[in-house]
């Protein structure tokens, strides 16, 4: 059924487009799409008395939290609408949070890795069919060899990969201690040693049969999308992606204080014993968790992925729809977390001082909120945000002005 579903989904967008080449993006030269979003937003534009009772509900939910910082975005019909920090983005400096600062975005990342994916797809590099492992697949070499004539390795697709059906045994980019006493290393790990630790292990299920939740395997995808283009993950994904849209100050994150970029915030936790900063390798994730951006640009992203027509988008209708079917509730969509067409599209990021939501609703709108503090609610903070985004939209969605601040 998922097969005919995506079959369908892909017949309806072609019959839209009467080119067969490769998918390029015509680029439409706005006067002001190569302007730095992150330059030009503050918060006074979106500081309108009459949404001042959502500005006291998103305060409300962050004392709720013990959130120090958070950003809110509103998008509607491809036009950014509404734009806002609240709180702190470092308190110890006693910097207040704006729009434009950074914030690491967690797993949101695998939307973005899936999006270069689909540009590899749209431009005839790959397929979502092609084979990852093995003689014919798209990673060879040394530190994939174990998996040559391995049956169930070799059935691998990027498909499986893109929808967490890999079949790995582990998910281990968050249990580095695992990793060097299996290994036997010492002190910093690469990201080749996660790969080599998760190959050495038999899959625990059947390629395609089972949806397990897998960084591991978007980190293979970054990988992918380096070995086929012979490029860096981070300058594929800002020359194809982000440059064409004006994005320019998305990044792969740093791990420390010390090394954040400028404008980036600083990150907290709700328990005193976890550090925001070593706990994890941010960096070593790549494209499974690592990217770094401010609230707005993170909108012109979605806004160039959502198959509407008011800002271009960079991948082609085919992919747009392929990355948004719908069949089975249980399955993981094409980077997005769910496709639901009844209650919109969600993607979620958690980890230690980070947590962030994209809700793109069926009516047009996309409510994104991201914040500089995790809490002990973990992944599940995403459900309790969802319920501010519905109160607000009920009171205050008609109050929203009609203006678009991607190009202010």
């Amino acid at each position: 059924m998922r097969r005919i579903a995506l079959i369908f989904a892909t017949i309806a967008v072609a019959m839209l487009s009467t080119a067969s080449a490769p998918f390029q993006l015509n680029r439409i030269h706005h006067p002001k799409i190569g302007v730095n979003l992150n330059r030009e937003i503050s918060n006074a534009l979106s500081d309108i008395p009459e949404l001042g009772g959502m500005d006291r509900k998103v305060r409300a939910f962050m004392d709720r939290w013990a959130l120090q910082g958070a950003c809110l975005a509103v998008v509607r019909n491809d036009s950014l609408v509404f734009a806002k920090g609240y709180g702190w983005a470092d308190r110890e400096k006693e910097i207040r949070m704006e729009p434009n600062m950074l914030m690491r975005v967690a797993s949101v990342s695998k939307l973005i890795t899936a999006v270069g994916i689909m540009n590899l797809v749209d431009r005839g590099y790959i397929s979502l069919q092609d084979k990852v492992f093995g003689e014919e697949g798209l990673l060879v070499g040394p530190l994939y060899d174990r998996t040559v004539g391995n049956s169930d390795y070799s059935a691998i697709t990027v498909e499986h990969l893109l929808r967490h059906q890999g079949g790995f045994a582990n998910d281990p980019m968050f249990e580095p201690k695992m990793v060097r006493s299996f290994l036997g290393v010492q002190g910093s790990l690469t990201a080749d040693d996660y790969i080599r630790y998760e190959l050495a292990h038999r899959l625990r299920y059947c390629p395609g049969t089972v949806n397990r939740y897998s960084n591991f395997g978007y980190l293979l995808l970054s990988r992918i999308i380096e070995s086929v283009m012979e490029e860096d993950y981070e300058s594929f994904i800002d020359r194809n992606i982000l440059e064409p849209l004006g994005i320019m100050d998305m990044h792969i994150a740093q791990n420390l204080y010390m090394d954040r970029y400028p404008g980036e915030v600083r990150y907290y936790s709700h328990d005193v014993s976890r550090n925001s900063y070593g706990d994890n390798d941010i960096t070593i994730l790549s494209g499974a968790g690592a990217w770094c951006c401010s609230i707005v640009e993170l909108a012109k992203l979605v806004a160039a992925i959502d198959g509407r027509p008011e800002v271009e988008d960079i991948i082609s209708p085919e992919s747009v729809a392929l990355m948004t079917a719908y069949d089975d509730p249980a399955m993981f969509a094409l980077g997005w977390n769910d496709t639901n067409p009844q209650v919109g599209w969600t993607r979620t990021g958690t980890f230690t001082g980070t947590s962030a939501l994209i809700k793109y609703f069926p009516d047009g709108e996309c409510w994104i909120f991201i914040t500089n503090t995790s809490t002990w609610k973990g992944p599940q903070l995403a459900s309790y945000t969802g319920e501010m985004f519905r109160q607000c939209r009920e009171l205050y969605s008609s109050r929203l002005p009609r203006r678009n601040l991607f190009y202010y």
